[in-house]
């Protein structure tokens, strides 16, 4: 599947998911704040994984496949609308942009978040139509990824414990979230979706590594966020573990460890290629010649 279409998936199956929560009933400034905080996206990587995957199983019900791309989006976002606010990171800037709460206001970026969470179930919940066993696996994959006790909301509630081992604190807070999407992809396609848990797995530790080489190595306005933030609320950190050129290597490990567990499907072969070809976008330049 050409990248540009992957990329016209994901942006239609959000835009319709986003018409149903923002039509011209919703209050307006929420619905504002709901489109801010998904549109314009990031890289869009764990819907990416998720149609991949679908793709590699055999992708039978496209649209099932899109809808469970656009729901991992959207707990993605509820999840960045929730962590940039006062009461967690008070981070001011998102995708280079003003935060939601910045920009609308911290009554209603919670609100946002919440109405995200709840659109991203919703638009799970209408694959019924399609397949409802498939619908029933999906809406189970999504709701432990982010849920307790080893979702994103368990990884974010760590941060207020006095202390966490980083494996476990990094498993839930982004892990969690890359294995929801790889094992909604599987099901959406209607594969057994825990024997894709480890690639997700692997592939979100690949990816927190990779982010906290941002956090130390960027600046601001090459990522679209604040930086320095592990260091100044005293998170556990890879790169102060194992240093720049160690977590950088850990990172092409994880990597590896990805590829090799993709489970025998009609795409295992492409699908492996793809996590090497598009694992390596994951480095800062300054790690990669570290790790090299």
């Amino acid at each position: 599947m050409a990248v540009d279409e992957i990329s016209l998936r994901i942006e239609d199956a959000l835009e319709r998911a986003l018409a149903r929560a923002c039509g011209p009933s919703s209050p307006p400034l929420l619905a504002n704040a709901l489109r801010h905080a998904v549109f314009p996206g990031g890289q869009r990587i764990r819907p990416r994984l998720a149609l991949s995957v679908a793709a590699a199983c055999g992708d039978d019900r496209p649209a099932l496949a899109a809808a469970a791309a656009a729901s991992v989006e959207l707990l993605h976002c509820a999840s960045l609308v929730h962590d940039d606010m006062p009461c967690f990171d008070d981070a001011g800037m998102r995708r280079g942009k003003p935060a939601v709460h910045v920009a609308f206001g911290e009554p209603l970026a919670l609100l946002a978040g919440d109405g995200l969470i709840v659109l991203a179930f919703e638009t799970a919940a209408l694959t019924a139509v399609i397949d409802p066993l498939r619908a029933a696996a999906l809406a189970t994959v999504l709701a432990r990824s982010v849920g307790m006790p080893y979702g994103i909301v368990a990884g974010q509630a760590w941060e207020s414990e006095e202390s966490v081992d980083l494996e476990t604190y990094q498993r839930a807070k982004t892990g969690a979230l890359f294995a929801g999407a790889a094992m909604a992809g599987a099901a959406a396609a209607g594969f057994p979706a825990d024997l894709w848990s480890t690639l997700g797995h692997r592939l979100g530790e690949a990816y927190q590594a990779a982010d906290d080489l941002r956090d130390v190595l960027c600046t601001p306005e090459e990522i679209g966020k604040p930086v320095g933030q592990d260091e100044a609320f005293c998170r556990p950190n890879i790169v102060e573990r194992l240093g720049v050129a160690g977590a950088a290597q850990h990172l092409k490990a994880l990597v590896a460890e990805a590829a090799e567990s993709v489970p025998e499907c009609p795409g295992a072969e492409a699908l492996k290629q793809q996590i090497h070809a598009q694992a390596a976008r994951f480095l800062p330049k300054e790690a990669a010649r570290a790790a090299a």
